[in-house]
Parts: structure tokens; C-alpha cells; sequence
């Protein structure tokens, strides 16, 4: 026989080895899985199902291959099960037919036969406005004669043929140089999976200096288990086209904790244009389960408090803006900014990965007290993060427009402002105000009354200090020419 034209005529299913499954997860919802699938293989075609995949995996990606490189291997043809049976398929499968349903009746089961006139399903129809809405269908049992609209008791199926799947499954017809038994090599992308940072930051009672702790918290939603599983994670804008798919909500919490000083620590290094961290130990992340690591720890991170007041939050839009009253309206409040370099010198230095930043501060009972949040951007080392945290209650701003000047032939306009800045508090502070030049590119300031900063082209900045329970103002005109 001419084994190089044979084809394997029994259904082999393969199993993982030993071998830890690997997960490279990304922080745009998609991931990299590497397992290891046991092939015995003869010379010529074989037919191979695995069904260890995700239920999001992306066909085109698959990579099956030979890792010795002992074997001349090649995927003649692939196919990918994605839809699995469970009990809403099932039904629809015998939609029409008799089944049995086991129920509890008086403390005993009783087995009796009901005919699924319909399975429940769900499907779109159009609301008054003609958009289009999902709705579900509940299932219609004939039993003895009578229609109900729910299940009789738990269904019992009849034995499936060999064409449905339990799990998502890869199925291959694959070529072999010859008759081998090994190990082979899967990668593949999947969706579902993705992970994200948060940082916890303590300041004490008193003082500016904070505890940092950050976390990445892994979500999978791939509909596959990972044992034991080797895991990395990708921070940075990879680019990946893909199909937007639903993705489920349920998340069970798990968190991983142990002592810091014992504690196995996360690796983080550069990988090409990007950073990658590297999680010290194999751990199982169940299907719709979030796992948390701590992947950070820092003490003693010096921070500064920042007032900023921005009366006006307008922009220069391009073009001539010659509105009288545009410019006039300011608000009162006065925004909280806390600012941290991010330096091996302050206690970090180390590329922190996109996410929600939260502050606490220690109360005189030893009890932290929540201050505010916000979320940052990927952040190389030696760069400055600035995150806003809320309002002053007890600092004031108050902007207003004293005088407009057009003048009649020429093109200039002249305009004066006032901003007054109270303090309510008990310690001094010093706020900055923040200034928009939005009418022309091309201006001139006159009369100030402190020095100022030019901050871009189109804004200056005041650094105005005001003592406890204590007012300043500040004052300046702007000429526009064009």
C-alpha cells in the first residue's frame, strides 16, 4: 500500500501532554495561546480533532507544526467548531420530537415523555421606531394532550451522533512524511481574554509621600479553562483588526496575595516596541473568571498637591474670534491634581502599563478614606504623571471680563479680565490659574500683575499664592492684532 495516499480511517481525538499551556494576553481583548497537542500519526493522511480550544479562537491564526522539526508535517485541511451543544441547542435539535423529562414529584422522580412543539430561542423584531430589539421565545412542551410554556422537569437527550461537538473543537486532516508519534505545537490568537492595571496609592495622615501598589487583573472570557497555565502580558497599542464579537459580563473575582517580602515578583523587560510582564508563577484562570497579581510595590513615592483653576476651558479653534460676549462665563471651581515623577530616584523608574490610578488617605483613626481617581496612560520611566482627583470645597476661583475694546478701523481688540481666588482653608495655597488666549494666534499681554508663564501658544499660566482665609486677584489685558 502506498502509505503516502492513505488515508487514517479511524476518528483520532487528541489530548494535551504534559507540557504547561502558555498565554500571552494583550490588553486589547485578544491573546496568544500556545499549547501542546499528542499526535500519532501514520504515514499519508490522518484525521485529528482537538477540542482544548477557546470558544473565540480566530481560525486563520492557527499554527500547528512539529517543533523537532523530525516530521514533515502539513495541514492538508482545517475546520473549527465553534458552537457547542448545550441544553437551548439540544432542544432546538429534537424540536418536533418526543424526549423524557426527570422531575420531583412528592419527594420521588418521576420520568414522563414530552414533545418539544417549540425550542426557546431568541430573535430580533423591530420596536414602534422600527429599530431592531431582541426577543426571547419560551419553549412550548405538549404534554398529555396540553401545552405549557416551560419545561416539564430536566431534559433527558437521546444519544448524539458523532457530528456534534461538547466543546469547541479543531479538526485537521493532516500529512505525514511517515508514521510518527509526538508531540506538536499549537498557537492561535483567541478574543475574550484581556487584562488591565489598577494602583492603589496610601498617603499618610500627614504629608505627601504615598505607599504605590499596583495590580493587573486578567479577565477570561474565552469559554476554555487554563491549567497551570504560563502567562505574559503585552502593555502597549498593538494594532489588530477583528470583528467585534459579544462578549459575556459574568466575572467571578479572585485575588492572589501573599507576603511581599516572600512574595515571587513579576518580571517586566522591553519587547520590541512595547513592554512585557511576565507573571513569576503558573497559575489556573477559569473561564469567566478575573484573576489579580501584583505586579508593582513602591514606598516612600513623593507627590505634590496641585490647584488649578481654569475659569474658562476654551481653546484657540482657528479663525478670528470677535464675539463680544464669548468669554465671559467662569465657573467656580478649583480642581485638585496630584503629580508624581515617575523616577527611579522617587522610588519607581519602571514602564507602568495603562490604568485606573486611586488615592487614600490615612485618617487620624487608622482608617483609609477614599480622595479620588483617575486613569493614566501607558507611562515610560522618567516621565511625569499628573492625575485629577476633584474639586477644592474650600478654594474658590472667580473670573470676569472688565473691559472690551474693538477698535474701529483697525483690526485689534483689547480685553481685560480679573480673577479672584479665595481661600477658605486653614493652610496657604497656591493655586494656578490658568488662562486661554482663544481669540487670535497672534496676541500681546499688558498690565499684569504678577509674572506669568506661556505655557503654549495660546495659554499662560499664573502661580498665584494665597494665604489661609485670604483672597488675591489677579489682573492682565490681552491685545489681539491680525
Amino acid at each position: 500500500m502506498n502509505h503516502s495516499l492513505s488515508k487514517l480511517s479511524v476518528f483520532l481525538l487528541a489530548a494535551v501532554a504534559s507540557a504547561q499551556p502558555a498565554l500571552t494576553v494583550y490588553n486589547e481583548n485578544f491573546a496568544v495561546v500556545r499549547d501542546t497537542v499528542s499526535l500519532d500519526l501514520n504515514a499519508g493522511l490522518s484525521d485529528v480533532s482537538y477540542s482544548g480550544v477557546t470558544a473565540q479562537l480566530e481560525p486563520e491564526s492557527v499554527i500547528l507544526r512539529d517543533p523537532s522539526s523530525a516530521v514533515t508535517l502539513s495541514v492538508v485541511e482545517q475546520s473549527y467548531r465553534g458552537d457547542p451543544v448545550d441544553q437551548q441547542r439540544l432542544l432546538q435539535m429534537f424540536e418536533g420530537q418526543s424526549i423524557r423529562f426527570l422531575k420531583v414529584l412528592d419527594g420521588n422522580e418521576v420520568v414522563e415523555s414530552g414533545k418539544i412543539i417549540r425550542a426557546p430561542s431568541m430573535i430580533t423584531t423591530k420596536n414602534p421606531y422600527g429599530n431592531p430589539q431582541p426577543k426571547h421565545l419560551e419553549p412550548i412542551i405538549e404534554v398529555d394532550g396540553e401545552l405549557q410554556t416551560r419545561l416539564p422537569g430536566v431534559p433527558i437527550f437521546p444519544s448524539l451522533g458523532d457530528d456534534s461537538v461538547l466543546q469547541p473543537t479543531l479538526s485537521w486532516k493532516l500529512h505525514s512524511d511517515k508514521k510518527a508519534a509526538f508531540d506538536a505545537q499549537l498557537s492561535y490568537l483567541t478574543n475574550g481574554i484581556s487584562w488591565k492595571s489598577d494602583y492603589n496609592l496610601v498617603l499618610p495622615e500627614q504629608g505627601d509621600a504615598v505607599a504605590l501598589t499596583g495590580w493587573v487583573s486578567i479577565e477570561n472570557n474565552t469559554g476554555k479553562t487554563f491549567q497551570n497555565a504560563k502567562i505574559k502580558l503585552i502593555a502597549g497599542d498593538v494594532n489588530k483588526v477583528e470583528l467585534p464579537k459579544p462578549q459575556r459580563r459574568e466575572k467571578v473575582y479572585a485575588m492572589a496575595m501573599a507576603d511581599v517580602s516572600t512574595a515571587p515578583q513579576v518580571e517586566a523587560k522591553k519587547f520590541d516596541e512595547f513592554h512585557m510582564y511576565a507573571l513569576p508563577l503558573a497559575t489556573t484562570l477559569r473561564d469567566r473568571e478575573t484573576k489579580q497579581v501584583e505586579f508593582v510595590r513602591a514606598e516612600n513615592v513623593q507627590t505634590t498637591k496641585l490647584y488649578v483653576y481654569e475659569g474658562l476651558k476654551a481653546g484657540y479653534r482657528g479663525g478670528i474670534n470677535l464675539n463680544q460676549n464669548y468669554g465671559q462665563n467662569g465657573q467656580p471651581d478649583v480642581a485638585i491634581y496630584r503629580e508624581l515623577e515617575n523616577r527611579k530616584e522617587n522610588g519607581l523608574g519602571v514602564a507602568l502599563p495603562a490604568g485606573r490610578m486611586r488615592f487614600y488617605r490615612m485618617d487620624e483613626d487608622d482608617q483609609l478614606e477614599f480622595t479620588g481617581e483617575n486613569t493614566i496612560d501607558h507611562t515610560p520611566k522618567n516621565e511625569t504623571i499628573r492625575v485629577y482627583l476633584g474639586n477644592a470645597f474650600d478654594i474658590v476661583g472667580e473670573r470676569k471680563r472688565t473691559n472690551f475694546y474693538k477698535h474701529p478701523s483697525q483690526d485689534l481688540v483689547r480685553e481685560t479680565f480679573e480673577i479672584e481666588i479665595r481661600n477658605r482653608s486653614e493652610e496657604s495655597v497656591t493655586v494656578r490659574v490658568v488662562e486661554p488666549l482663544f481669540r487670535w494666534s497672534n496676541w500681546k499681554i499688558q498690565k499684569p500683575s504678577q509674572e506669568f508663564e506661556k505655557t503654549d501658544a495660546q495659554t499662560i499660566e499664573f502661580p498665584v499664592e494665597v494665604e489661609a482665609d485670604g483672597t488675591q486677584t489677579v489682573t492682565y489685558t490681552v491685545e489681539y492684532t491680525w
